[in-house]
């Protein structure tokens, strides 16, 4: 690969890690919107940022797991 292209693996799981932001922010912007056309007080936004955390930090531990199986044994490098 020629020098200065990232590798396709690493920009996946960027890509991967930047869905898992989105999906933390989304529910709180419809929680907003929900507020703002019921007049629900902060109750949408509440329920949406809980929504946001639980499902985010959710998906977040399943790309790890993932990630970590796609992961290469690594030799302790101890031993000569």
């Amino acid at each position: 690969m020629p020098d200065g292209l990232p590798d396709s693996r690493e920009t996946g799981r960027l890509f991967a890690l930047a869905q898992v932001g989105m999906e933390m922010a989304a529910p709180i912007v419809v929680g907003l919107l929900i507020d703002q056309n019921f007049e629900t007080g902060p109750w949408g936004v509440a329920v949406g940022a809980v929504v946001g955390l639980v499902g985010g930090l959710w998906h977040l531990v399943v790309l790890a797991r993932r990630f970590d199986e796609m992961e290469p044994p690594r030799s302790s490098g101890g031993a000569r």
